[in-house]
Order: structure tokens, then C-alpha cells, then sequence
């Protein structure tokens, strides 16, 4: 047991004791000396006890280890115990001077009293005074004995040991000083940090009932994975999820994909996505099955270590937007429908304006040329709505199988090559055969025909599209790179949205409703991936694609785009 502990221990014991005992254990170690000197008396210095000044200090120090235990100090002051150590002094006085002649060092003894008056922090004044003054008056009647001519023992007797007992107490009374002043700043700092306990736990009830009361559920995570917050609402959530607890035991969650239907791969798993490093919005999952399951948009945040700066966990946000997915699910099913309805008329209109044009020549020039705005019309509004139903159809899932995108690439350039050479544009193509990727040929085939489409499109004054293709760290990047008449960042992080067109294509003239890019998005968002645009007016666009490997491993985190 290390010294503190101990000092810890006879502290706690010491304080435990009643008053008198308290003073009793104090008196001890004097009375036993005191006491051990008359039993040795009789055998070591035969007829000390017949000294009536000897006998007088025994018989004082008796009475005061008597009084200890049965005055009622507990009534009293509390200076009024001091008492005891300062009539110590007086039957030191007594003792010392009775057994000088045989037990010439009984002086050391006062350092008994001496402390006891310095440790109890009263009186400071006054005990300090007579922690010189008693030692003093004890030795002095031995140098007043053997005056004129008394000894340099004698001397050093009165002078030498009061100044050594002053000392002792001074010493006493400072580090006792020191102590109290650190008891006192350790109590404020306990007090502090109290006060700080306080505040942080109403801080922390204070968010946890703020996160409570929001209708996103959040995790929050660190970095071996270990849980460290979730919200009611994400509770609820995970009850959609595991309404039986198996997961807990190692089972299966009802987690889905875009589809609803296929299970979620634990890499795709939104917390592993997060602890991956990775941070992602609008990343959609569905939660249960049955008419419970629940559209999930989640979002992941990483978090700093506060040692290194490294990564030292996530928090992951999950909203339902069950509400959402169904109404552009209808909406999308409305567009289809109605986008249907209007292609079997738009088909006998255009028939029929065929026919009519193909079967009578001999029609007038300005009748003619009414049915050819009636056809260019009729054309124009057939290819909105093929817009309209493959942006409908872009919603539906995917079906990945293993892909070679060099085929894609090459099938996309090759159909492409007419429009390029009317406009006067070159193609160029860098990507490694054969690139294996899990894909929907189909529906992948119809972004990169978008992608190159609207690159030739957008170069009117001629130029060069390029498609480049590189595979790393899990993941396939696709780039398709124009030198058209580009576009503002604004316009560009417009880009995807429906409908949209820039002000330089509208001013051109360049035909088209915005909806290609928009169905490009969705292809590769149901693939698992992501597009992002880099433009400058009049440097053209560059459009880059990512999507996960597939079958040469599993996908890390989100590559940046080509710059």
C-alpha cells in the first residue's frame, strides 16, 4: 500500500473516532513513554520515583489522559482541547526537571505537545508562541540551577531546542497551511466539475430529447463500429427491419434494394458504407417487407478523431420518404400512360400524313408545305413522348448481369456515327477490352447513347467527343468528353433535373425537351453508381459515369470524377 493510501486510510479512521477518543489517541503516544518510564524506573534508576517533581508530571500526564476520555469535549469549544497539549507542557516541566539528573534528554518530549498545538489549525498566534516558549520554560530551571557557572549543554538546552520546537511548528503550521489551501482548491475543483457534470448530462438530455423528437432516425457510430447513439425514431425503423429480433442473434434484416425485393449485400449496408469512410446523400433503401416496408433516404457524415484527425466514426441519417417514392411512383405511372395514350394517335397521324404526302403529288405547293409543318410537328411532339416513356420506363428496376462495357462502348459509337458525321464531329475511343461490369445492358446501352448523343448535339460548330474507360479500387469509370459550347457551373449542377435546358442551347435552337440526362441519372443510380458534370462555356463538357466492378471485387469507396 503506497504512503497516500495509508494517509487516506488513518485520515478516514481518524475522523470516525468521537471527540474523545480523538483526543485520547492523540495523548497515547506520551502517556506510554511516560508510562514506560516508571515501569523501568524502579530496575534502571532506583529512587527516581522518590522525586516529588517526577512524581507530580506522572501523575499530571495520568490526569490528562483521564480527562481525554471523560470530559465532555463535545460540549465544549472547540479551542477548548487545547488544553490538553498546553498542560502537557506544564507536566513536561515537572518530569523533565525532576529525572534531569538521571534521564538528562526528557526535553525531546515536548515535540508531542509542540505538534499537537501546530497540527490543529487554532490558534495559530498562540501556538506557535508557545511551541518556543514551552521548551523554554522546561529546560530553564536546570540553567537557573546551575548558575553562575552553568554548561554549554545548558545553554543549548534554552536556546537551541525552543528554537528547533519553533521550527517544528512553524513547519507544521505552513505545510498545514499548504494543505488546507489545497483541500480548498480541490473542493472548488470538485465543485467545478460538479457544476460541469451537471451542465453536460442537461446538455445531453437536452439533445437526446431533441433527436427524439425529430422524425429522422440517426446513428451515430465510431470507428470499430461499436453503436454510440441511436434515436427513438431510428429504433422504430430498425423494428421494420428486424421486427423479430433475429438480427441480434445473427440473423437476417429486411433491408432491400431499389427493387424492394432483392436483399441488401452487407458492403451496401448504409452503416458499412459510412464505416468504409465513405460519405453519400439520397442513398435509398427499403426497410421491411409486406405492405410495412418502408422507402429509406439515408445520408452519412464522417467524424474526426480528436487524437490524430483521423477517421473516428460516422453518423448515419435515415429519413422515410415512402410518401415521396410512391407519389413520383405514380407520377411516372401517369406519364407513362398518358404518354401511352398519345402514341397510337401521334403513329395514325404521322401514317396518315405519309400517305397523304406519298400519294398525291400533284398537291399545291402551300398545301404541301402545311402538311409538312403538320408532319415536323407531329414529329417532334412523337419524340416527347418516346422521351416521356423511357423517362417513365428509366424507373423500373434494372437487371445486372455480367457485362462487357467495351461492347457497350463500341455498339454506342458505331450507332452514333452517322449523327457524328453530319455534324461534322470526330469520335475517339480509349477503353480496355474486354471491362467486365454487373450491368443491365439495355438500359446502360441507353445512357451511353444518351451521353454521345448529346455530346455530338452540343458541338454543333464540329469537334471531338472522346469515351474513355478505366477500372480501379473496385470501381469502373466511364468519360465521356466533348468540346462543344459547354456550360455555366450553375447550369451544369442543373443538369440532371427534368426538363432542364440551358439558355445557349435554347438560343441555338438545338432540339430536345431535357429529359435524356435526367434518364441517364436514374440508369446509373439503379446500377448503384453516380454521374457528375465538369463544363466552362466554350470548352466543352465532360460527363463521367461510376459504377460498381461487380465481380473483381467488392466496390470501395465513391472515385472522383475525371478531372
Amino acid at each position: 500500500m503506497s504512503e497516500q493510501a495509508i494517509l487516506r486510510t488513518a485520515g478516514r479512521f481518524f475522523r470516525k473516532l468521537r471527540p474523545r477518543a480523538r483526543l485520547a489517541v492523540c495523548e497515547l503516544p506520551l502517556t506510554l513513554i511516560v508510562g514506560g518510564l516508571v515501569i523501568a524506573a524502579p530496575t534502571l534508576w532506583p529512587g527516581l520515583l522518590q522525586n516529588w517533581m517526577f512524581l507530580t508530571g506522572v501523575v499530571l500526564h495520568a490526569i490528562l489522559f483521564l480527562a481525554c476520555l471523560l470530559v465532555p469535549w463535545e460540549r465544549l469549544e472547540p479551542h477548548a482541547s487545547l488544553a490538553i497539549p498546553i498542560l502537557d507542557l506544564l507536566a513536561l516541566c515537572f518530569t523533565r526537571n525532576g529525572a534531569f539528573g538521571v534521564i538528562p534528554g526528557l526535553t525531546v518530549l515536548s515535540v508531542f505537545p509542540v505538534i499537537w498545538l501546530a497540527a490543529s489549525g487554532m490558534l495559530s498566534k498562540t501556538s506557535l508562541i508557545l511551541s518556543f516558549a514551552g521548551p523554554f520554560l522546561i529546560a530553564l530551571p536546570t540553567l537557573l540551577a546551575r548558575l553562575p557557572t552553568p554548561t554549554a549543554s545548558d545553554i543549548s538546552s534554552v536556546v537551541l531546542f525552543p528554537l528547533m520546537m519553533f521550527a517544528v511548528a512553524l513547519s507544521i503550521r505552513l505545510a498545514g497551511s499548504y494543505a488546507r489551501l489545497q483541500e480548498r482548491r480541490v473542493r472548488h475543483r470538485d465543485r467545478v466539475l460538479r457544476q460541469l457534470l451537471a451542465a453536460s448530462r442537461e446538455r445531453e438530455n437536452l439533445l437526446q430529447t431533441i433527436l427524439d423528437t425529430i422524425d429522422v432516425g440517426i446513428v451515430a457510430v465510431d470507428s470499430k463500429g461499436e453503436t454510440l447513439l441511436v434515436n427513438n425514431q431510428q429504433k422504430a425503423f430498425l423494428g421494420l427491419a428486424d421486427p423479430t429480433g433475429n438480427a441480434q442473434a445473427g440473423g437476417e434484416q429486411l433491408i432491400f434494394g431499389q427493387d424492394r425485393r432483392t436483399p441488401l449485400p452487407p458492403e451496401k449496408d448504409p452503416v458499412k458504407r459510412a464505416l468504409q469512410g465513405e460519405t453519400y446523400s439520397d442513398y435509398l433503401v427499403w426497410f421491411g417487407a409486406g405492405t410495412e416496408q418502408r422507402a429509406m433516404s439515408t445520408a452519412a457524415r464522417g467524424m474526426k478523431n480528436d487524437v490524430d484527425g483521423g477517421f473516428g466514426g460516422a453518423v448515419v441519417f435515415f429519413r422515410d420518404q415512402t410518401d415521396v417514392v410512391n407519389a413520383l411512383a405514380a407520377k411516372d405511372e401517369l406519364v407513362a400512360n398518358v404518354s401511352h395514350e398519345f402514341g397510337s394517335p401521334l403513329t395514325a397521324i404521322l401514317g396518315n400524313l405519309d400517305i397523304v404526302m406519298r400519294g398525291a403529288p400533284e398537291l399545291e405547293a402551300g398545301a404541301r408545305r402545311g402538311l409538312e409543318v403538320a408532319e415536323r410537328n407531329a414529329e417532334r411532339l412523337r419524340v416527347l413522348v418516346q422521351d416521356l416513356l423511357s423517362s417513365a420506363a428509366s424507373v423500373e428496376s434494372v437487371q445486372l448481369r455480367p457485362t462487357d462495357l467495351a461492347g457497350l462502348v463500341e455498339n454506342s459509337l458505331g450507332s452514333a456515327r452517322a449523327q457524328a458525321d453530319a455534324a461534322n464531329v470526330d469520335l475517339v475511343a480509349d477503353v480496355p477490352a474486354p471491362l467486365w461490369a454487373d450491368a443491365d445492358p439495355l438500359r446502360l446501352g441507353q445512357a451511353l447513347d444518351n451521353l454521345v448523343s448529346n455530346a455530338i448535339k452540343y458541338s454543333p460548330g464540329g469537334g471531338l467527343v472522346s469515351v474513355r474507360a478505366t477500372r480501379d479500387d473496385g470501381w469502373v469509370r466511364l468519360e465521356v468528353q466533348d468540346t462543344g459550347m459547354g456550360m455555366t457551373e450553375d447550369e451544369a449542377a442543373r443538369i440532371f433535373n427534368r426538363f432542364f435546358r440551358t439558355a445557349a442551347a435554347r438560343q441555338a435552337a438545338i432540339p430536345g425537351v431535357g429529359l435524356g440526362l435526367s434518364i441517364t441519372k436514374s440508369i446509373v443510380e439503379r446500377h448503384g453508381g453516380s454521374i457528375t458534370c465538369s463544363s466552362r462555356p466554350g470548352k466543352g463538357s465532360t460527363f463521367t459515369v461510376a459504377l460498381p466492378a461487380g465481380p473483381s471485387g467488392n466496390p470501395g469507396p465513391r472515385p472522383p470524377a475525371f478531372n
